[in-house]
């Protein structure tokens, strides 16, 4: 079943008015496949193919003489000699829009030669695993939230009908533990596996990176090291908290995130919505789900806004906060179906410190009702954001 991708319509767009498209993403979230759909006719060259690659390398101007233009390079990456090339070539014909395609799974050095090459010359989109609307549009969207958020969001799992543990066991083996030391040199790989496995235990939580390094026996600097390879290969984010003080001391640890709840499931041994309902950190996990979410249609429909967390020092706390300027949208995710008053009193503690006038609070929970209460909107999981 071919899922339609909300990013399609957003990269369609930027064709005639940009030279060159980036699209980055992690490993196997749809992006050859996206690309082949929407840029028919333009011939495809993965530098992953050591001939390609080879040629790329050793003859710049030839090749991008055979490949001129209307081409798609993918893992682009691979050759960053190629970047200051075609910024010649473009700036050559400055009329030419859509002239390359660039796509590439390793953020930090596919961004670097962007930023050190093709500033201003680029329109650049990210391609994240399968979101809410996406499912839902094919009837892939379960009425149960435990379901989707263990089964995981790759599309390869619902295109191939993969088993989620066979999917991501492959996944860490084949392109995580890969991609991670391409970036930093791993002497021992089990004990990084060992701090993946830790970093899943925190998702959720703020993030005390002294506490995480001791725990897996390996030093500080080397734990924020593997912390940003995670990063730039699409695994985990961080949420900052809002920078704003309200007449309290306000925190500023951030907290961790993985992008894809399956694996996430994976790495803690949950493997069905039975072990998820009983598990102590499932309130953790819907609200990592929800929070990765609005990351992903925020890339998705290439609206981006500025998120946060907040939290005082007398523990006072809303999950995300989105702050559009004029306007700031508050939200509290709960894993349940079941709602009661007193689950409002963190969006309401917020409104009474921080005193905004155009404040917008929503509950977001496990159910499938929409209300709009004296506290707060209620949003059910499936209808986030609404």
């Amino acid at each position: 079943m071919l899922i339609n991708r909300k990013i399609y319509d957003s990269v369609k767009a930027m064709i005639l008015k940009y030279p060159i498209i980036a699209l980055t993403g992690p490993r196997q979230s749809g992006k050859t496949t996206l690309l082949k759909d929407l840029f028919q006719g333009y011939r495809y060259v993965s530098l992953e193919n050591p001939d390609y690659r080879n040629f790329a390398e050793k003859d710049p101007n030839g090749f991008l003489e055979e490949y001129d233009h209307h081409v798609i390079f993918d893992e682009v990456q691979r050759v960053p000699a190629l970047f200051s090339y075609l910024q010649t070539k473009v700036d050559d014909h400055p009329d030419r829009m859509g002239a390359y395609v660039l796509s590439g799974s390793q953020n930090f050095h596919l961004m670097h030669n962007i930023t050190q090459s093709l500033a201003g010359r680029v329109a650049i989109f990210k391609l994240f695993p399968l979101d809410h609307q996406e499912l839902g549009s094919v009837g892939l969207l379960q009425d149960e939230f435990s379901d989707n958020l263990v089964k995981g969001f790759y599309p390869a799992i619902y295109h191939r009908d993969i088993p989620s543990k066979v999917f991501y066991s492959n996944y860490i083996q084949t392109y995580i533990n890969r991609d991670v030391s391409e970036l930093i040199a791993i002497r021992e790989m089990r004990l990084f596996q060992n701090f993946l496995s830790l970093c899943a235990a925190r998702a959720g939580q703020l993030l005390n990176l002294n506490a995480l390094a001791n725990e897996c026996g390996i030093t500080q600097p080397t734990a924020k090291a593997w912390l940003s390879a995670l990063e730039q290969s699409f695994i985990t984010f961080q949420l900052y908290p809002y920078y704003k003080n309200f007449s309290k001391r306000i925190l500023k640890t951030p907290k961790l995130y993985f992008y894809d709840t399956g694996l996430l499931c994976h790495l803690l041994k949950i493997s069905s919505m039975e072990k998820l309902l009983i598990h102590p950190v499932k309130g953790a996990l819907f609200e990592n789900m929800m929070i990765a979410e609005y990351v992903k249609q925020m890339h998705h429909s290439n609206n981006l806004e500025d998120i946060w967390f907040w939290r005082d020092s007398a523990g006072n706390e809303v999950d995300l906060l989105v702050d559009q300027g004029l306007d700031v949208k508050v939200y509290e995710f709960k894993a349940t179906k079941t709602i009661t008053t007193d689950m409002f009193d963190g969006l309401n503690k917020f409104e009474e410190i921080s005193k905004i006038q155009n404040l917008t609070k929503s509950l977001v929970y496990g159910g499938d009702d929409n209300q709009s209460r004296t506290a707060g909107d209620l949003i059910s999981w499936k209808r986030f954001p609404r």
